[in-house]
């Protein structure tokens, strides 16, 4: 976590541990015109005929020294990879500036371990499909072609773009650009050189890819998970991520209750250790709030009052890193304050009052059930079933619920942040989950690519049954959940999302909803 630089394992019965030593951390920020126009390896195949361009920055040299493939062979090399031109590599970086900013490339790449050949698979990979490859245009044989990791990147772009671009690549930056294949859809990687031909399936090469990994997960994770993610690999059909809303998400039902000028007041609690305060802040104040930063010393030394507030909500992170598991600690600063308490109870028993948790935010008010009304069902969080610290996008399913938050996006499907430990749900008894989906007190759940509720990893990263992992009270005022809205609630802080999506992203609706309770 945030506040431990400690990590401890078993290995053969053995107890181990590594404590990070002390190190000096430096940031550094530089402007970028435009965070939107960012490029992916992932390889598109819905967009008409494509053709896959490699720029060789290398100029055929195809140095092998210190390459991936010399080191599985045991070997050396005399000779590394090298910046022989810097004029050639600015030069690069300009026209990948101007082709992106000219929406010519769909997909890049950069060419580094593995060379070429990981290049091409890692992209195949990333976009479900295969490549016709061919590469007798570069020099050397087939093996230096392939897996030499000279400076050098792969772009795909449509075919009737291929010829403009190719040619002022070669003009700017002298002759160093192929066209090398193409994509398709058959999840076959063919590559050919000199009458030599290469081919394998996708799926092959990417359990291949992944075959490290898996087992080092097998031996520091729950093997079961481990097992689950290496066997995704094999699903051809699996089409991704995608979002199916039942709403229109440009439109801004806050706008009528922002223009009046008024803005409520809204709490953004925090706690020693949380970390997850200012992008709430940020969300609720493009809903129509009065943002107010409220750590709970304030509240503890009666410095605030929750009664000046509209709503609250408890933020992520690792309120006193977690030492009494997730969200304990900060609960019981509130339980056994009598201030505190008091403040929280009055504020939960107001009519006019809401409140949301969020990841730790959510752990601590799970805690808390008993001074909400119509809490009673809330689960208690325990420990991931992959025993480790998930941070990753998931997608799930808005449930129909009588949660403020969600109204009018049940059914609605989409991807949202997801970063927590200890996040599966823990009920008292085995039929609550059931009760819970009967009386609809479940707002949302984890879903895999087909739409269908899940248990498995990662699709479900914490292994909550039924892949429940959000739930409101019988009046839907107070509302907990793990995943994290506020990291999402622009559409640029999507790492993938649809094509169609301007500013706002989907999640934005949940704050906006909130400001509506209260016009």
């Amino acid at each position: 976590d945030s506040m431990s630089m400690k990590t401890v394992w078993e290995e053969n019965g053995n107890k181990k541990a590594v404590t990070s030593p002390i190190s000096l951390v430096i940031s550094a920020f530089a402007n970028t015109l435009d965070v939107r126009k960012t490029l992916t390896p992932q390889l598109r195949t819905d967009l008409g005929e494509t053709k896959l361009i490699l720029i060789d920055l290398g100029n055929g040299k195809n140095r092998m020294g210190g390459s991936s493939l010399a080191q599985v062979y045991s070997q050396l090399g005399d000779s590394a990879p090298d910046v022989d031109n810097p004029a050639q590599l600015k030069n690069f970086f300009t026209h990948i500036q101007a082709l992106n900013s000219d929406n010519k490339i769909l997909a890049y790449h950069d060419r580094s371990d593995g060379g070429l050949f990981a290049t091409l698979c890692e992209m195949a990979f990333a976009g479900h499909c295969g490549i016709e490859g061919n590469v007798s245009a570069l020099s050397g044989d087939i093996v230096s072609a392939l897996f030499n990791e000279e400076l050098g990147a792969v772009l795909q772009v449509r075919s009737t773009d291929a010829d403009s671009i190719l040619a002022q690549l070669n003009q700017a930056l002298g002759h160093c650009a192929y066209v090398i294949g193409t994509v398709n859809t058959t999840h076959q990687i063919t590559i050919h050189k000199d009458g030599i031909t290469f081919a394998d399936s996708r799926v092959n090469l990417h359990r291949l890819w992944s075959e490290t990994t898996y087992h080092m997960q097998t031996l520091r994770d729950n093997p079961d998970c481990a097992q689950q993610e290496y066997d995704r690999i094999l699903n051809d059909a699996d089409a991704g991520m995608h979002a199916h809303l039942m709403f229109d998400i440009n439109d801004n039902i806050a706008a009528p209750y922002i223009n009046t000028g008024v803005r409520p007041n809204m709490a953004i609690l925090r706690e020693q250790g949380v970390n997850g305060q200012t992008e709430m802040a940020a969300a609720f104040d493009r809903a129509g709030f009065n943002s107010v930063d409220v750590h709970m010393s304030d509240v503890i030394a009666g410095r605030v009052s929750l009664k000046d507030f509209a709503g609250l909500v408890a933020c992520g992170g690792f309120s006193y890193g977690d030492v009494l598991g997730a969200g304990e600690g900060w609960a019981k600063s509130i339980l056994f304050n009598s201030r505190a308490r008091d403040e929280f109870s009055a504020f939960f028993s107001r009519q006019d009052a809401f409140a949301l948790g969020v990841c730790n935010g959510c752990q601590m008010m799970s805690n808390l059930h008993s001074i909400i009304p119509g809490s009673e069902h809330w689960p208690h969080f325990v420990r991931n079933k992959s025993e480790q610290f998930e941070a990753r996008f998931a997608m799930v399913e808005v449930l129909p619920s009588p949660s403020l938050f969600f109204n009018g996006m049940a059914g609605s499907r989409m991807p949202i942040a997801v970063a927590h430990g200890e996040g599966f749900t823990e009920f008292s008894e085995k039929s609550a989950v059931t009760d819970v989906l009967n009386k609809k007190l479940a707002t949302m759940r984890f879903i895999d690519h087909a739409s269908t509720p899940t248990e498995v990893y990662p699709f479900n990263p914490n292994g909550s049954p039924q892949g429940l992992t959000g739930f409101t009270t019988t009046d839907g005022r107070f509302s907990i959940m793990m995943p994290h809205p506020e990291r999402v609630f622009r559409a640029v802080q999507h790492s993938w999302r649809p094509d169609g999506w301007q500013e706002d992203g989907p999640w934005m609706r949940m704050f906006r909803n909130a400001r509506k309770f209260i016009a």
